[in-house]
């Protein structure tokens, strides 16, 4: 039983480290395979407070940033197969922990609200100031842990920008003579 909470360590860790370093730093190069994340996904995040409407499509719809994270988290969870009759609770924790990581990232995506109240942490690694930061997303321990965890939402930085952004809308809705279009959620 050992198994369970070291599957919940090392998967902690691995969503840490291949979001920083696979996500993040190889996926900032455009021509990475890895660039899906940060120049889609955290893109669509940025523009629309959290939301990213691709979460809605049918999964294998297109080959976009969803269908990736899925083929990745799959075959990282095959790549731990071999150790399942060595280490059941480990491996089936690990899998567990891909599903758990994809139920979560998707529902804070398409439920921002719901993100910030229970992902505050990844919240922040999207809109906050520094997006290379809080690079878990399912429990904030190894962001803790490496000194990676920035707190912005509910701080002052936090509801300055988004009294800046909600003038900036309602300044744009006004120049097209309609209403404001977008929350400042």
């Amino acid at each position: 039983m050992i198994g369970i909470p070291l599957g919940l360590l090392y998967s902690n860790a691995s969503e840490w480290l291949i979001h920083k370093h696979l996500l993040h730093g190889r996926g900032k190069n455009k021509k990475s395979f890895w660039s899906f994340h940060f120049h889609e996904h955290h893109k669509a995040s940025r523009q629309a407070d959290m939301l990213d409407d691709d979460y809605h499509r049918p999964l294998f719809s297109a080959w976009d940033a969803q269908t990736k994270e899925v083929v990745t988290l799959t075959a990282a969870a095959v790549a731990h197969a071999p150790l399942l009759p060595v280490a059941p609770f480990f491996t089936l924790t690990v899998w567990w922990s891909a599903y758990n990581y994809y139920r979560v990232h998707k529902r804070s995506h398409l439920d921002p609200a719901w993100a910030k109240e229970n992902l505050a942490h990844h919240w922040d690694h999207h809109m906050g100031p520094d997006q290379d930061k809080n690079w878990c997303v399912t429990h904030p321990f190894f962001d803790y842990l490496m000194g990676t965890r920035e707190e912005y939402l509910g701080t002052d930085e936090e509801r300055a920008t988004r009294d800046k952004r909600a003038r900036f809308f309602a300044q744009k809705a006004a120049e097209k003579g309609g209403p404001t279009t977008r929350a400042a959620a």
